[in-house]
């Protein structure tokens, strides 16, 4: 590592990206013993003082279960559980389908997710770091060079200082430019299709009901959070996005109505609202040379089912767990062995859920009659049949995988 002339910051990994994976990651390997530096451009503050922006999240019971045993959740001021999910097809006219999927407390033993404001949970997140002594948040600060070898990784930051580890973890996102750094290609397409994220305030209460309605430009989320506030997916086809974005509040709020139709009564935009455009991106590769990748520099995948963050934090349950069982073996934490590992486990996980979302998105977001009769059919079926039903959520929601990693039942690593 010849570029190394300056005594360099030692750690045992070094995490690109400080966002709700890559803290995640250095909260579970910070607590098993080892030093951990996370790397991360954006200003310290965690956002948790700030006002709200209208960005939140869900989390399935088995990742609430990880946060809890890393610290986390505890920490949170406040969150809403969804109790119950309603999903059924429709029209922005108001005509639903009579024909819908119910999921409740009692079909998966948990309630289905809970909502989290983004700003709450980087916060407990940081706060949580900032209370692990193994663990050192550079903020500010982004990796210029890198070099692999046999002995570990040699990094560089932008201003000049070096860093030493022995595994290097991207948790950088879709654009991941260590990714494109160490070769990994992605496979995917565009969907031709943006989702539309939001907050509102609506008159009565959401009960903790989720809704999902499958329109034929895409599917609409309304997603309860605390008081009489939902968090809106709206899922839209790409020519039509900035149309809809440059509304005025009163008209993007007539827009919304006509989704919601009326059963939550007048409602009002809260924050700010964005657009970002849905692919499907892939990466043929989760590792490479001391190497790894987490969350969406790995995948990206549709919202409609609203587990692509959940899968990012199952990843970073099982690489943690890799990386811990080698350490206790005596074994190289970044060498082949344990990296293998961890892509064995997680990329099937990553590819079914691709293929679900995808075969769900083309079901459902079309207007063909046939189809509609089929899914309409479907969802009927699959709710009347309880024992279907019951797996589906408890698959959802993490349950019943024996070979789930340790920190998703709740357990130590």
């Amino acid at each position: 590592m010849p570029f190394m002339t300056a005594p360099a910051l030692r750690t045992d990994v070094l995490v690109s990206g400080g966002g709700f994976a890559g803290l995640s990651l250095a909260l579970a390997l910070g607590g098993a013993g080892f030093e951990v530096t996370v790397v991360e451009p954006g200003p310290a503050g965690g956002g948790g003082k700030a006002g709200f922006d209208g960005r939140v999240s869900s989390f399935a019971p088995d990742v609430r279960r990880m946060l809890e045993r890393l610290g986390v959740w505890q920490r949170l001021p406040e969150f809403q559980s969804v109790r119950e999910i309603v999903v059924s097809g429709g029209t922005p006219d108001g005509h639903a389908s009579p024909f819908f999927l119910h999921f409740g407390e009692g079909d998966g033993d948990a309630p289905p997710f809970d909502m989290v404001e983004n700003r709450f949970m980087l916060a407990a997140l940081n706060a949580a770091a900032a209370d692990q002594p193994r663990i050192r948040l550079l903020h500010g600060a982004r990796i210029e060079t890198v070099e692999t070898g046999p002995a570990g990784v040699a990094a560089r930051l932008v201003d000049g200082r070096p860093v030493a580890a022995r595994l290097l973890v991207s948790a950088e996102g879709r654009d991941s430019p260590l990714r494109e750094r160490f070769g990994i290609k992605t496979t995917g397409w565009s969907y031709g299709q943006s989702g539309i994220v939001c907050t509102v305030a609506h008159e009565r209460p959401h009960d903790g009901i989720a809704q999902e309605f499958f329109l034929p430009s895409g599917s609409f989320a309304i997603l309860p959070i605390t008081g009489n506030r939902s968090s809106i997916v709206w899922t839209e086809r790409d020519a039509l996005v900035p149309a809809f974005m440059a509304l005025s509040e009163p008209d993007f709020a007539a827009e919304l109505a006509r989704r919601f139709t009326d059963y939550l009564g007048a409602v009002t935009p809260l924050g700010g609202r964005w657009a970002f455009p849905l692919r499907l991106q892939l990466a043929r590769s989760y590792v490479g040379r001391r190497f790894a990748l987490v969350a969406d520099a790995a995948h990206v995948v549709h919202p409609l089912a609203g587990q692509g963050l959940n899968l990012w934090l199952r990843e970073v349950a099982g690489l943690a767990e890799a990386v811990v069982d080698a350490g206790r073996l005596g074994l190289d934490i970044g060498s082949a062995a344990p990296l293998e590992a961890y892509e064995r486990r997680r990329r099937i996980d990553a590819a079914l859920m691709a293929a679900v979302t995808e075969g769900l998105n083309r079901l459902f977001s079309n207007d063909s009659a046939p189809l509609r009769l089929v899914r309409e059919a479907g969802l009927g079926l699959v709710n009347a049949a309880t024992p279907v039903r019951r797996f589906l959520a408890r698959a959802a929601g993490g349950r019943g995988a024996a070979d789930a990693p340790r920190l998703l039942k709740g357990e130590a690593l």
